[in-house]
């Protein structure tokens, strides 16, 4: 099982992953993302699925036509973990490479 982070830790990532910030009332990160359109909104979570899949760990998400909603918490170490981390850099990249910063 992956561990937990620190307050600190989480913290210190936090300050290198753009656009992600704590999320009230619960130990976990949060992003919104906003696309040209549907197509590219979704376009992104296929992206981000594979990448989440491959790593056995899964987003909550919210898609609104070119709006896409992420929280991040593991949910058996009880908030975020390296796996967190890991893969809000992995959705940033995504979202870079469609053109969103």
């Amino acid at each position: 099982m992956a561990e937990r982070l620190s307050a600190e830790a989480r913290k210190s990532a936090l300050k290198e992953l753009p656009g992600w910030t704590d999320t009230s009332g619960r130990d976990a990160i949060a992003r919104t993302f906003t696309f040209r359109d549907f197509n590219e909104a979704f376009g992104f979570m296929a992206r981000a699925a594979l990448v989440a899949e491959k790593n056995d760990h899964q987003p909550e998400w919210r898609n609104v036509y070119k709006t896409v909603e992420v929280v991040l918490a593991t949910h058996d170490a009880g908030g975020v973990t390296a796996l967190d981390i890991d893969l809000a850099k992995a959705m940033n990249a995504i979202a870079r490479q469609l053109g969103v910063a």
